[in-house]
C-alpha cells in the first residue's frame, strides 16, 4: 500500500501541473481537485474564486448542479428502504398531477396528437430517467414538444426552473409525455419530478430531508440548496462563454446570484452547492456500500441498485449525446458499461455538473476523483479540463 500511495501522490502532482495549465491559459479562473483512495486523500486548489477575486481554497464552495442528481436518488432510496414508497409503485398517489397521462403519437407529433399511457409512472421510471419526460437533445429545436417545454418554462439551459414545487409539477402535468413510461431514457425530467415527490412522501421539504438523512450524518456541512451569506466569501463566481464577445462572462455572482439565497424551488436535479471534501464524503459512502465510518445512510442493496446499469442501447438512442456508447444509467447517475471515454472502465459510476463539475468513483480500484470548476459547460461533450483530469487520473487507475 505504501508504494501504491507514492504512485498516487506522483499522479496527483502531475495532475496538479496539467490542471494549472488550464488556469494559466485563462480557460478557467480556478478549480479544486480531489483524489481519494483507501482513505488516502489528495486535494489542491488552483487559481482564484473569480478572475479578479480571492485565491481559491480547498474548501471553496461550488454550484455542483447535476451532481445533485445522485444525492436526490439516494434520498429516494432511503424512502424505499423505510417502506414509504415502492420502486415499482405508481407515483399517482402523491403526484395526482401526473395521473392518467397522455403520450405523444410520435416524437414529431403536435402536442395534442396523443394516445393514453399504457401504465402509470413509477418511482423506478423517475430514477432511471425512463418516465417519458426530459430533454429532447435536438438543437436547434424543431419538435412541437420542445416548444411546449420552452413555453412551460421547462426548456434546458443554464437557468433552471424557479417555480414553487406545486407550480412545477402542474406544468409537467400540462404536457404530454414524449414516450411511454419505461420506454426511453430522457435526461433531467425524472430528477425534477423527484424534487416534488420526495417532500410529499417524506412530509418535509427536500432540503430538510437531505440535511437530516444525508448531509448531517456524513458531515457535509457546506452542502445545501444555496450558499448562506456568512459563506459568500468562499463562494465561487460562475462564468459562461459568450461566443459573440469571445470571452467568459459572469453568469452567477456569489452575492447576488441565484444560488446565494434560499430558492423558491429546491431543485433535486441541479440545485446544490458543495465542496470537494463534502462531496467526497458522499462518494466514500457510495463506494463503501452505503456507510461511512459507523454511519449507515443506505443499505448495500440500495447502493448496488443505484450503481447498476438499468438501460439498454435502444433506450438511450435519442439521447446518445449525453451518455455516448460506453455509459448506461443507474439511479440518478451514469454507470460505465465499457471502454471508450477518459477514465472509462466497467462499473465506474458518477456524473458531471453543467456548471463545470465532475465526479466518478471506481469500485474496483476504490478510487474517487472530483473536479470542481466554475465555467459552465459549452456542450454535453466534456470540456478540455475534464478530459485532461480524467485522462491523467486514468493513467494511475489503469483506465
Amino acid at each position: 500500500m505504501a508504494a501504491e500511495g507514492k504512485v498516487l501522490k506522483a499522479t496527483f502532482d502531475r495532475l496538479r501541473g496539467v490542471m494549472a495549465g488550464h488556469v494559466e491559459r485563462g480557460d478557467l479562473p480556478g478549480l479544486v481537485m480531489l483524489v481519494s483512495r483507501h482513505g488516502e486523500v489528495h486535494a489542491d486548489a488552483v487559481g482564484r474564486l473569480a478572475f479578479e477575486g480571492s485565491p481559491m481554497k480547498c474548501d471553496s464552495i461550488f454550484r455542483i448542479t447535476s451532481m445533485t442528481k445522485p444525492v436526490t436518488a439516494a434520498a429516494a432510496m432511503i424512502l424505499v428502504e423505510e417502506g414509504k414508497i415502492g420502486l415499482d409503485e405508481p407515483v399517482d398517489r402523491w403526484l395526482s398531477e401526473l395521473a392518467n397521462r397522455k403520450v405523444l403519437l410520435r416524437l414529431d407529433a403536435l402536442v395534442h396528437q396523443t394516445v393514453p399511457a399504457r401504465r402509470a409512472i413509477t418511482l423506478r421510471d423517475l430514477l432511471t430517467f425512463r418516465c417519458g419526460y426530459g430533454i429532447i437533445p435536438v438543437f436547434p429545436e424543431r419538435f412541437p414538444i420542445q416548444r411546449a417545454y420552452a413555453e412551460a418554462g421547462l426548456a434546458p439551459g443554464p437557468v433552471f426552473p424557479s417555480f414553487p414545487p406545486e407550480e412545477l409539477i402542474k406544468r409537467y402535468g400540462s404536457l404530454p409525455m414524449a414516450f411511454q413510461p419505461g420506454e426511453k431514457w430522457l435526461y433531467n425530467g425524472g430528477s425534477e419530478i423527484l424534487s416534488v415527490l420526495i417532500p410529499r412522501v417524506a412530509g418535509v421539504t427536500l432540503g430538510e430531508f437531505l440535511s437530516e438523512r444525508i448531509f448531517v450524518p456524513l458531515g457535509m456541512k457546506d452542502t445545501a440548496f444555496y450558499a448562506p451569506k456568512d459563506q459568500h466569501h468562499r463562494f465561487t463566481t460562475a462564468y459562461m462563454y459568450d461566443s459573440a464577445a469571445r470571452q467568459l462572462k459572469v453568469l452567477d455572482p456569489p452575492v447576488t446570484g441565484r444560488f446565494s439565497n434560499p430558492p423558491v424551488f429546491e431543485n433535486g436535479a441541479a440545485g446544490l452547492v458543495s465542496t470537494a471534501d463534502d462531496f467526497n464524503a458522499f462518494a466514500r459512502m457510495m463506494l463503501n456500500g452505503g456507510s461511512l465510518g459507523d454511519v449507515r445512510v443506505l443499505s448495500r442493496d440500495s447502493v448496488t441498485l443505484m450503481t447498476t446499469n438499468h438501460i439498454v442501447a435502444d433506450e438511450k438512442r435519442e439521447s446518445q449525446l449525453f451518455l455516448g456508447t460506453s455509459r448506461g444509467w443507474g439511479f440518478g447517475l451514469s454507470v460505465f458499461t465499457g471502454l471508450g471515454d477518459s477514465f472509462a472502465a466497467p462499473g465506474r459510476f458518477g456524473w458531471d455538473g453543467g456548471y463545470g463539475t465532475s465526479w466518478y468513483s471506481d469500485p474496483q480500484a476504490q478510487l474517487t476523483g472530483i473536479l470542481l470548476t466554475q465555467r459552465v459547460m459549452d456542450s454535453p461533450k466534456p470540456p478540455p479540463a475534464f478530459t485532461d483530469f480524467w485522462a491523467t487520473l486514468g493513467e494511475f487507475a489503469g483506465g
